[in-house]
């Protein structure tokens, strides 16, 4: 499959990664289906991405008739079945390997010949993925970065049998979306969390021993180090429990120590405070 042969876009879940990586397909030119389990959610996905396209002609980032059109390009179904034919499959799901596969399993059966399968997993392996369809030479990984609409970076990740030809068009298609893309062998994390990961999981251990607060935390790494956000506080934007299943796949990957979760971490998912996402995580976030 070449770029310019792709014009049909699949995107699988629309949550915050999902509805932005569809948000992006369809501002950019691309016929985009957003396949989410249940038509509420759906709905839910649209709203939010006709929300951020307003916002975006209100700044003027976008003119008012790229935000129509772009909508106009977007349909939602739900089931990969109902998108039958889509030359590029996104997937955009939890981190999860069995759902993972389950959908790649979907994918393959819906996709036109030839089609590329990519997921926007944040860590787990993308050749554990391409083992489940029938041409793992055209799955590849995509990973987005949030908010997708926003942030410029894709880390494209190449699994064991991912082809050449593969890897160019994603690189192509990435700049095409005004991306820039940037390569990652399939190792546990990529290069993204695995160094992202790390560090964050250490600042919660900090906070956990004692050594500082969390605001004194996030203010030496923000002003000491040029972050615009602090770990803890970014780790709250991200999801504690999504930072503790990187942590997981990272720890169970390299077996190294270095890598095992703070108790701390782990505590505050117990205790269902994941961040921005349930309204409280190292900070509190009242509902607006």
């Amino acid at each position: 499959m070449r770029v310019m042969d792709i014009t049909r876009v699949c995107v699988v879940g629309g949550g915050t990664m999902g509805n932005g990586i569809a948000h992006v397909f369809a501002l950019k030119g691309f016929e985009t289906t957003l396949v989410e389990a249940k038509k509420e959610l759906a709905d839910k996905a649209l709203a939010t991405i006709a929300g951020n396209l307003d916002r975006q002609a209100a700044k003027g980032v976008i003119a008012a008739t790229d935000k129509d059109a772009a909508l106009a390009r977007l349909k939602t179904a739900l089931s990969p079945a109902q998108a039958k034919g889509f030359h590029l499959a996104v997937e955009a799901v939890s981190e999860n390997l069995e759902l993972k596969k389950r959908i790649f399993r979907d994918l393959d059966e819906a996709a036109a010949p030839g089609a590329i399968l990519a997921t926007n997993t944040s860590s787990l392996p993308v050749t554990e993925l391409a083992s489940v369809v029938k041409d793992p030479s055209r799955v590849i990984g995509m990973h987005f970065m949030n908010p997708v609409p926003v942030m410029k970076l894709v880390e494209i990740i190449r699994g064991l049998q991912t082809s050449d030809e593969t890897h160019a068009a994603i690189h192509a298609l990435t700049l095409k979306l005004g991306k820039t893309p940037a390569l990652a062998k399939d190792f546990p994390g990529f290069i993204s969390n695995r160094v992202l990961m790390p560090m964050i999981n250490e600042a919660i251990t900090c906070l956990h021993e004692g050594v500082s607060s969390r605001e004194d935390i996030d203010t030496i790494m923000k002003l000491g180090m040029a972050h615009p956000m602090g770990p803890l506080q970014l780790a709250d934007y991200i999801g504690l429990d999504v930072c503790l299943a990187i942590m997981g796949v990272l720890h169970e990957g390299f077996g190294d120590s270095k890598y095992r979760p703070s108790p701390l971490l782990k505590q505050m998912v117990q205790a269902g405070r994941l961040g921005v996402k349930s309204g409280a995580g190292f900070y509190d976030y009242p509902k607006k």
